[in-house]
């Protein structure tokens, strides 16, 4: 976990700076975008913080993961006089939160007291480690990891768009249309995934509450077949993907292969890689097959070889 937390702050620290300093500077307009999303953020992270204090439930950023973006998208995009670029680049985020909203909603996440539902199990686990042993230390994994950073990672991988309502920005062409395109291909890819993991852990609950004997593939224990067969992820693989295209909008507006709102990007497939070794690390543990599992198949990409 230490070098994963080291990489973030790296990532978070130099790359801003860096791109930043080779990049050109943001106009008057697109400051003032940027300090109006910055007071959203703010506020929202801060009220996950004191919702998960007083709830005990620490999935409060999860719960609006999925929503919060097509705020800050749409805020964009009103904000620039409904611009041909930024409207596709917000389309395409509402799409994708739409979709990420009912899969999280259909496994319980959301009720109509929003503070309650189910909290992802990984933060119980994590909860347990010796490092956590004393309160105060989660709270402040909750303030700084929990409510600021991820809340501040859904701000960063929506910037992109910021980018996109500069006045120098190139007219929409086929690279908006392609990129389009893409982010529509990942969202069903994810859809799938999701629906393959969905439709065999209910199987699998389903057949252990009725008594039945769990025969392959169900004996394994976790999904393996479908996609899972090809990557151990490929939910987590195509999220990653459809945040590394929606970077590319801008720099379809720009030109510019390397802008400084990459830093989004980079941070959530770092984020990825964490959450993944974490998910994995708590899967062998269960499951005796998973560690061949492991073994054979790639975890974000088809191992061929």
């Amino acid at each position: 976990m230490l070098k994963t937390i080291l990489i973030l702050i790296v990532t978070l620290v130099v790359v801003p700076i860096t791109s930043y300093y080779f990049d050109e500077p943001l106009s008057e307009q697109q400051w003032h975008l940027l300090q109006v999303a910055g007071y959203i953020y703010l506020g929202v992270a801060l009220s996950c913080f004191v919702l998960a204090e007083i709830t005990k439930n620490c999935s409060q950023v999860d719960k609006i993961w999925s929503i919060v973006p097509i705020a800050y998208v749409w805020w964009f995009a009103f904000a620039t006089g409904w611009a041909d670029r930024p409207v596709i680049m917000a389309v395409m985020v509402t799409l994708w939160g739409i979709r990420l909203t009912y899969n999280f909603a259909r496994r319980g996440a959301y009720t109509w007291r929003f503070w309650e539902g189910e909290e992802d199990y990984r933060w119980e686990v994590l909860r347990q480690k010796p490092m956590f042993a004393q309160p105060w230390k989660w709270t402040l994994f909750n303030l700084f990891f929990i409510s600021l950073y991820q809340n501040g990672l859904i701000l960063l991988f929506c910037l992109p768009i910021l980018i996109a309502c500069g006045s120098n920005t190139a007219p929409l062409g086929s690279w908006d249309f392609l990129l389009a395109g893409l982010m529509l291909a990942l969202l069903v890819v994810e859809t799938i995934a999701d629906q393959q993991q969905w439709n065999y852990q209910n199987e699998k609950h389903r057949r252990i509450a009725q008594g039945l004997p769990l025969e392959e593939p169900y004996s394994k224990g976790f999904v393996h077949s479908g996609l899972w067969r090809w990557v151990r992820h490929p939910n987590y693989a195509a999220e990653q993907a459809i945040w590394v295209v929606f970077y590319f909008f801008s720099v379809a507006a720009t030109g510019r292969w390397l802008n400084w709102s990459a830093t989004g990007a980079l941070l959530l497939l770092v984020l990825f890689q964490g959450s993944s070794d974490f998910s994995e690390e708590i899967s062998a543990s269960k499951y005796p097959a998973y560690k061949e599992y492991q073994s054979k198949v790639g975890r974000f990409l088809p191992r061929f070889w």
